[in-house]
């Protein structure tokens, strides 16, 4: 089940974060915001990495970077 159409359109907004990042985190099971808040930055590039067969996510300084902007914003929504 994908992230709620509000909170994928919050999602839209935080820098760095786009259609592909939101889809990589609905492949790796997190459909909330509530989930996202206490995932794990390093454990989310590594999935994704392992997802698209190339380290690039786990080893590009943006989307690390995407990542934990999208981890802080949904932690400020949901503490």
């Amino acid at each position: 089940m994908p992230f709620p159409l509000e909170e994928r359109r919050a999602l839209l907004g935080v820098k760095g974060v786009g259609p592909t990042v939101i889809a990589r985190l609905e492949q790796m099971g997190i459909e909330s915001l509530s989930h996202l808040s206490s995932a794990n930055a390093l454990d989310i590039v590594s999935n994704a990495a392992a997802i698209v067969g190339s380290t690039c996510w786990k080893n590009s300084p943006q989307a690390r970077s995407a990542i934990h902007a999208a981890i802080a914003f949904a932690q400020s929504r949901h503490a």
